[in-house]
């Protein structure tokens, strides 16, 4: 029988990332991106779209069997990503951001974990390849928080992480080697503002859009970074030639 769902807060014993696992997680290239005049960077849910779809091919690479989905960032990117990958996803709830200050917690609170009930998509993660997703990985606390709970309570055989957005500064938290981090784009250390937080930071979703598009004109990718076309999902579909 499967252990139940710790529902204590837990303090995560920091450790620092081996030279390999920083060479795989922690990029040195990233877009470019303006910041708005109140110094924080705006994305519109056409950036969260394309940036998840360019990370479908190592996703398909990955070969997951469900995702898990932290909440409330990584909602939205999972069921994006499942559009092109199609995977159930489980809901998880952890919190290291309080809302209300809007600083960072001592510890990640988790709110809310899955169980294994035959049956359900929680039966699905044991002895399986799992996905985890998240909006950002800041200082990585949080992705730590989650793969190790996910190993602790589920045992899945392989744990994947994807986030839509890596930003490249010092990490807190460091992920294992074994674990298959994904990362739809890189970018600078700055505030990030999501669309589906635009009430909190005072706009409606028009006035964060039109943020979002000023902070998209310095963008700079180069053309393999761009989201495939539909040809392009179709050949890449097609089964090499013998």
């Amino acid at each position: 029988k499967a252990s139940s769902p710790r529902t204590a807060s837990a303090q995560i014993a920091l450790r620092t990332p081996s030279p390999r696992a920083m060479a795989k997680q922690d990029p040195v290239e990233k877009n470019v991106r303006a910041l708005a005049a109140d110094g924080r960077c705006y994305f519109s849910y056409a950036d969260i779209a394309s940036a998840v779809s360019r990370a479908v091919p190592e996703v398909q690479a990955f070969a997951p069997d469900v995702f898990v989905a932290i909440g409330g960032g990584g909602f939205i990117p999972a069921r994006m990503l499942r559009t092109e990958v199609k995977k159930p996803i489980l809901a998880v709830s952890l919190e290291l951001y309080d809302d209300a200050t809007k600083t960072a917690n001592e510890k990640v609170l988790l709110k809310q974990w899955f169980d294994e009930t035959p049956g359900t998509f929680g039966a699905l993660v044991r002895g399986k390849r799992a996905l985890i997703i998240d909006e950002v990985d800041d200082t990585r606390v949080t992705l730590q928080y989650a793969v190790e709970t996910l190993k602790e309570q589920n045992a899945p055989a392989a744990i994947g992480v994807l986030v839509v957005h890596n930003k490249l500064k010092s990490k807190k938290g460091m992920l294992p080697d074994d674990v298959t981090y994904i990362a739809g784009e890189n970018v600078p250390d700055a505030w990030n503002c999501y669309p589906w937080d635009a009430q909190a930071y005072g706009h409606d979703i028009y006035g964060h859009e039109k943020l979002a598009r000023e902070c998209s004109g310095g963008v700079k990718r180069k053309p393999e970074d761009e989201a495939p076309t539909s040809e392009e999902k179709k050949r890449r579909e097609e089964p090499a030639a013998a």
